[in-house]
């Protein structure tokens, strides 16, 4: 078996396995991590040099490629290294998840807003935006969560999810709609029976009726200030802060308040940040959730409601 190297050279495919990973360089180490950085604001302790090392070694010996300065200065030209770029940031980024990850969140969403809000006003509403949404778990989680929630009080509501992840193979996952059925151990059987159809005899595919009020969104967060995700009544970004810095973990959330409408929630990872404050929110105590909310002030801005097709 061949495998093509990146300057287009075939090289012979040898039995291969990661038993040790190739030395790197601490200048060479310092290099990757502030590319990195620079490119996606995810910062990797020291600790997690064997993962990068790790990852960067599977997919060099993919493409035939034997040293880290040769696969640096692939990835850091032209437009075969954009490309390349793309396949290795999906890689560096963990998309281990699954439906009902975390129940406390769901209930939080219940009893904080679900159960306040007055489904009798005009053009009653509910947009969620999934911050880090990986590969769709947890905005179809959400989507079934609250779609069940309002179907069985009878209620009139629409209702969407915007989810979004810099990586795009990842999204492309969630647009499919299609998991393995071990993803759904947590899922009670009556959102599976509403929601959920036989694909084949290991898979489930999400319904049409989510799946066409979900808009998954590629967006890389050191750029979020430029995001065209608009207002939103409920935010999680849940295991998404811990690869930021502490000043970018700050910059996102300050973005992230602002597209809360009056009375919105942000949903952060319990211990993601510690000493934040903000004049438009306040924090709101609940056990295993680390959650605030926007004043109820009426807000003149730019940013507006998104709206998909149910």
């Amino acid at each position: 078996m061949l495998v093509t190297h990146a300057q287009g050279n075939e090289v012979p495919q040898a039995q291969w396995r990661l038993n040790k990973l190739m030395p790197m360089s601490d200048v060479e180490y310092a290099s990757w991590l502030t590319l990195l950085e620079e490119r996606t604001g995810i910062t990797l302790p020291e600790l997690r040099k064997s993962f990068l090392l790790s990852k960067l070694s599977i997919r060099m010996h993919e493409l035939g490629i034997n040293k880290y300065k040769s696969y640096f200065a692939y990835v850091t030209h032209g437009k075969a290294g954009r490309v390349e770029w793309e396949t290795l940031v999906d890689r560096l980024t963990v998309h281990e998840t699954r439906f009902f990850r975390d129940t406390q969140a769901l209930s939080f969403i219940k009893q904080a807003y679900l159960e306040k809000l007055d489904f009798e006003k005009n053009n009653s509403s509910i947009h969620v935006w999934s911050v880090g949404c990986a590969t769709g778990e947890e905005p179809y989680s959400l989507m079934m969560y609250i779609d069940k929630y309002i179907t069985d009080r009878n209620e009139k509501c629409y209702l969407a999810v915007t989810a979004s992840d810099i990586s795009q193979d990842a999204l492309t996952v969630g647009k499919k709609a299609r998991y393995h059925r071990n993803r759904f151990s947590n899922v009670p059987v009556e959102y599976i029976k509403n929601y959920l159809l036989d694909a084949d005899k290991d898979h489930y595919l999400v319904n049409e009726s989510l799946r066409k009020r979900i808009c998954f969104n590629r967006l890389n967060l050191i750029n979020i200030d430029k995001s065209t995700v608009g207002k939103m009544e409920i935010i999680i970004c849940q295991n998404v802060l811990i690869y930021f810095k502490r000043e970018i973990r700050l910059t996102i959330l300050n973005q992230l308040v602002k597209h809360l409408v009056p009375g919105g929630l942000l949903i952060l990872g319990a211990g993601e940040i510690t000493g934040w404050q903000h004049s438009e929110i306040n924090p709101i105590a609940y056990d295993g959730v680390l959650a605030f909310q926007r004043h109820q002030t009426q807000l003149d801005d730019d940013i507006q409601k998104p709206r998909y097709d149910a």
